[in-house]
């Protein structure tokens, strides 16, 4: 996992646990859900962008050869 991924994993699990407290009003609740629901989905962009380039076949540079066969 990169640093961002532990970073946006770890204030997911802070605000989540926040929120488990129950010591908080109803609009700063609200808002901490709506905290990690963007927590959540930048993580989940930040995976997606890696798993894309992961898979992304490299590009063929000019003056290459490919490599023969085994």
């Amino acid at each position: 996992m990169t640093d961002a991924l532990i970073e946006l994993s770890a204030r997911l699990q802070e605000t989540a646990e926040r929120l488990r407290s129950g010591a908080l009003d109803h609009e700063t609740a609200l808002a901490l859900i709506e905290e990690c629901a963007r927590l959540a989905a930048d993580a989940s962009a930040q995976v997606e962008q890696r798993t894309r380039a992961a898979l992304e076949p490299l590009p063929d540079l000019p003056g290459q050869l490919p490599l023969p066969a085994s």
